[in-house]
């Protein structure tokens, strides 16, 4: 069990899976760079937060709802928590709001699953399913927690608390990916990549 003082963000989640050195850049160095794909996500999410709505019948629902898991170390919000109505109790259905589209990797359903098993530890329940929501399609993906998903979320949280105890930030590895992260100038990755701050140190003593 992690104390109040370990708990780390849900949404380095994310960043560790999308890139470790992204997520040391966040979360260990301190820094942020904003661009239109972070700025059109933050937007949403404070339109999220705002929100008041009115539920269905059946269904209450929570935004911006604290979150904690003592077992993984984690801590965050939920954007919203659905509870909808299931005999004499209330079941949690966690809903993320994306800006984009739905994406081949597990990145936000690894992260949807730890809000999901926040809940599960909090209120001592079994949650099956969540769903995340995306902007861009305006369209809702449901996701189900299976054993799988759980031991990726599981192992993603350790790795994560494995680097913030390391305190170390990854080198730099170039990929396409890095084309659209608002990290791309300051992380360096075509000059700072493995083996290219040699090259480019030689590059300018030459020069």
């Amino acid at each position: 069990m992690y104390s109040d003082d370990d708990l780390l963000p849900i949404s380095a989640l994310q960043h560790i899976l999308f890139c470790p050195r992204q997520c040391a850049l966040i979360h260990l160095e301190r820094l942020w760079v904003e661009n239109r794909y972070t700025a059109e996500g933050r937007v949403l999410h404070e339109r999220v937060d705002k929100r008041g709505g009115r539920p269905g019948k059946g269904v209450r629902v929570v935004y911006a709802m604290d979150l904690k898991n003592r077992r993984l170390g984690l801590t965050g919000k939920a954007d919203t928590v659905e509870f909808h109505a299931d005999g004499s109790r209330w079941m949690p259905y966690p809903v993320e709001y994306k800006r984009g589209a739905s994406k081949k990797g597990n990145h936000d359903r690894v992260q949807l699953c730890a809000q999901a098993l926040c809940l599960e530890e909090m209120h001592d329940l079994f949650i099956d399913e969540g769903a995340l929501f995306y902007g861009k399609t305006r369209r809702r993906e449901s996701v189900l927690f299976s054993d799988s998903l759980r031991e990726e979320t599981v192992k993603t949280a350790y790795a994560l608390h494995a680097l913030f105890d390391s305190g170390i930030t990854p080198e730099a590895v170039y990929t396409k990916r890095c084309d659209t992260c608002s990290f791309l100038g300051v992380c360096m990755p075509k000059v700072l990549g493995r083996g290219r701050v040699q090259r480019y140190l030689k590059e300018i003593i030459r020069g």
